[in-house]
């Protein structure tokens, strides 16, 4: 028998927690604001199997700093609730 590793989204990661990207959501404001935020996270390094780490969070959660690989940035809450994690 097989468990189902445990995903969630990045934006629940706790400051410090690692994990796996698995997944990158489509976003549904994408068609309206004509901005592909999926493909800009992928651009960008948010691919599945790519090591991820919550590195810092402001005051209500939002932005967030995320560590992919050996690239720093800053994302707003939304954009990391789309992506899937195999938390560590």
């Amino acid at each position: 028998m097989t468990l189902a590793p445990t995903l969630i989204t990045l934006d629940a990661l706790v400051p410090g927690q690692s994990g796996t990207v698995i997944h990158i959501a489509p976003c549904a404001a994408d068609a309206g604001a004509g901005v592909d935020v999926t493909r800009r996270l992928m651009e960008l390094g948010f691919v599945p199997g790519e090591s991820i780490r919550m590195l810092k969070r402001l005051p209500g959660g939002d932005p967030v700093a995320v560590k992919v690989g050996d690239s720093t940035f800053a994302l707003r809450r939304f954009e990391a609730s789309l992506v899937s994690v195999k938390p560590e």
